[in-house]
């Protein structure tokens, strides 16, 4: 097979079949976002994957357009007490407190595990953090990794030098942790916004002000259930954070508002479990797509979004993404063609 590239292309399928579709189909389905050249718009989210060698198993990562990998902090994290997950209609809602192994491991580890295995499939690594100097550091660090074509900084973390509160919450803080990241990272920086806010657009505007290069949305809305016995929340840590198809319309509406209001992209994320979603997702404004949730429900998740694309896409006369996304930004950003920024950055 072809690339859009013009290089040859041997991957093979879960289904066994060589390459992910013809030439033509290759190109339909290619994306581009800073840092990013992405065969198709489909990647699994931050958190709900692992660092991919857990799903691995199940078919070819290849055919993914990018892996959103598990956060990496600077010290490994044990993670919140169990109970930390529990199912809800709809959705799931989820403390898992950032466990990880630490950024060393995964820079010794699970890094080169998908260089060796997936050489050719960028990778997007999600920081986390307590302090502002943590985020940096693992920012620096993390970005010098060959396969890492892409940061995703999630600024839902608690900020323990601003009394707890959430770097993601205060423009001015969110606005000074991205120019901090973006000053010492060797590749795009992508933050991660979150929905508990009164105004998604405030902050998407601090951040892109402040230098990112792109915009990931939307993270988990807080939540809480109750187990009647015990009269206590089912999760341990008391709330949680809910995802799933639930969240879908919400998710929707802040990447439609977001995309309006600031000329960087955006991967969407919330609630996507098929194809029909997806497009969804890029009608609304995202220039690529997350699946989080839906990982968990089937593993073939994001194989079976990017395969039932193209038949979709027939059925609406949409020729290629890249058509669908042009049209989308003439109505959203009438002044702006989607071009200049890929320019720019």
């Amino acid at each position: 097979m072809t690339t859009d590239t013009g290089t040859t292309d041997t991957r093979t399928t879960d289904t066994g079949a060589t390459g992910a579709g013809t030439g033509s189909a290759a190109s339909r389905l290619a994306v581009s976002l800073p840092g990013l050249e992405l065969s198709n718009p489909i990647m699994p989210a931050s958190g709900c994957f692992g660092f991919g060698a857990e799903y691995a198993e199940y078919y070819d990562l290849s055919v993914l357009g990018s892996i959103m990998i598990k956060a990496a902090t600077a010290e490994p994290r044990r993670g919140n007490p169990v109970v930390r997950v529990a199912e809800t209609p709809s959705g799931m809602l989820n403390a898992i407190g950032l466990q990880n192994p630490g950024l060393d491991a995964v820079m010794a580890e699970k890094l080169p595990w998908l260089a060796e295995h997936f050489p050719d499939l960028p990778i997007i690594a999600n920081v986390a953090g307590t302090l502002t100097e943590d985020y940096v550091e693992v920012s620096r660090v993390i970005s010098t990794a060959p396969n890492v074509a892409a940061l995703e900084i999630n600024i839902s973390c608690p900020n323990v030098k601003h009394g707890g509160i959430t770097f993601g919450t205060r423009p001015e803080v969110a606005a000074q942790l991205t120019a901090a990241i973006v000053a010492v990272s060797q590749v795009p920086v992508y933050v991660k916004l979150s929905p508990n806010v009164t105004d998604i657009v405030e902050i998407a505007r601090a951040v892109a002000g402040a230098g990112a290069h792109g915009l990931t949305l939307i993270n988990t809305l807080t939540g809480m259930r109750i187990d009647l016995r015990r009269r206590r929340p089912l999760i341990a840590n008391g709330t949680g954070g809910l995802s799933g198809p639930a969240v879908l319309p919400i998710a929707l509406r802040m990447v439609d508002a977001v995309t309006r209001a600031v000329d960087i992209p955006v991967i969407g994320m919330g609630g996507v479990s098929s194809s029909r979603d997806a497009l969804e997702m890029m009608m609304a404004g995202a220039s690529a797509v997350a699946v989080g949730t839906a990982n968990f429900t089937d593993p073939l998740a994001c194989p079976r979004i990017i395969g039932g694309l193209e038949p979709l896409m027939d059925q609406l006369g949409i020729d290629s993404l890249a058509q669908l996304q042009a049209e989308v930004d003439a109505e959203h950003r009438p002044d702006r063609h989607r071009s200049d920024f890929l320019k720019e950055n």
